[in-house]
């Protein structure tokens, strides 16, 4: 296969999982209405776990201490991110939801600030306002207070993240995919404890909601992980960046589309503001450069 050839597929692996992971949005939004919030997180990390595990067998010899506090730490934050996005789901729309999930990406740099003592740059300094700013026009209402469910939301983005963080620390001189397979257990794990406790189980459940948490499984996690490793293997850091944030566009798209979201002209200006700080956030406006260079 050609370099340019692997280049494109690279990108279109990439466009398709922005696209499914935009539209799993709406998906938990329908799901959310039979079956509980850690019972979904529950299933979906578990199956994306043993989904995974075929690929790790040859590679379980070489996990040591250092892989398995890895796997905890970042599935324990894994695990709040999602939780607390769910939560927030269950109160406010699929497009809000996808946007306001979309700031962990401004979060990071400042979170990395306080790991490594790397101060943010201006471009990061630009990115943070402009996300504050779309923040308000997304959530804050006639009253000026911020729903319930946006601002949890909010929380979500930042332990993603944290997330983020924790994952770079510990994927250095590691295989990656052995990484993803403990961090999805370890998550799963954690969400079954709450379920049993917190959770009560569903009477019945709606056969569409089985197949949309199968979906969410197989293709919107564990699918979708690959996917995104595939095209960054191929594809530019800058661009897969710009490719990647599409997410919230696909997911308000979506919400528009199936969940039937009325956007009004201050909706449309927040989500326009707070996409242009996750550009300028991830990006640094490069491929604005290099463009001009070709």
């Amino acid at each position: 296969m050609s370099d340019a050839k692997k280049k494109s597929l690279g990108r279109l692996g990439l466009f398709l999982a922005a696209f499914l992971w935009g539209v799993s949005f709406v998906l938990m939004k329908n799901v959310l209405s039979s079956i509980p919030p850690f019972s979904i997180v529950a299933i979906r990390f578990c199956g994306a776990a043993l989904i995974l595990l075929p690929a790790c067998v040859r590679k379980l010899k070489d996990i040591d201490k250092s892989y398995i506090s890895g796997g905890i730490l970042m599935g324990a934050s894994l695990l709040l991110g999602y939780m607390f996005q769910t939560f927030g789901l269950r109160l406010t729309t699929p497009g809000k939801n996808a946007f306001l999930t979309s700031v962990y990406c401004v979060i990071v740099p400042f979170l990395y600030w306080a790991y490594i003592r790397k101060k943010p740059d201006k471009w990061n300094a630009a990115a943070a306002v402009l996300c504050i700013t779309g923040i308000g026009l997304i959530s804050l209402d006639s009253t000026l207070m911020i729903g319930k469910g946006d601002a949890l939301t909010i929380i979500c983005g930042f332990f993603f993240a944290l997330h983020i963080v924790i994952t770079a620390r510990y994927v250095q001189g590691r295989d990656p995919v052995v990484l993803a397979m403990l961090q999805f257990a370890a998550a799963g794990a954690l969400a079954l404890l709450c379920a049993a406790v917190l959770e009560r189980r569903p009477d019945t459940i709606a056969a569409p909601d089985v197949l949309n948490l199968v979906f969410l499984t197989c293709v919107c996690t564990a699918g979708c992980l690959l996917l995104q490793v595939f095209g960054q293997k191929y594809t530019p850091p800058s661009q897969a960046a710009v490719i990647l944030t599409l997410e919230s566009v696909f997911g308000a798209l979506s919400s528009v589309l199936l969940f039937h979201e009325v956007l009004t002209f201050r909706l449309i200006v927040g989500f326009a503001v707070t996409f242009l700080a996750v550009v300028i956030s991830e990006t640094k406006l490069e491929f604005i450069k290099i463009a001009r260079k070709s």
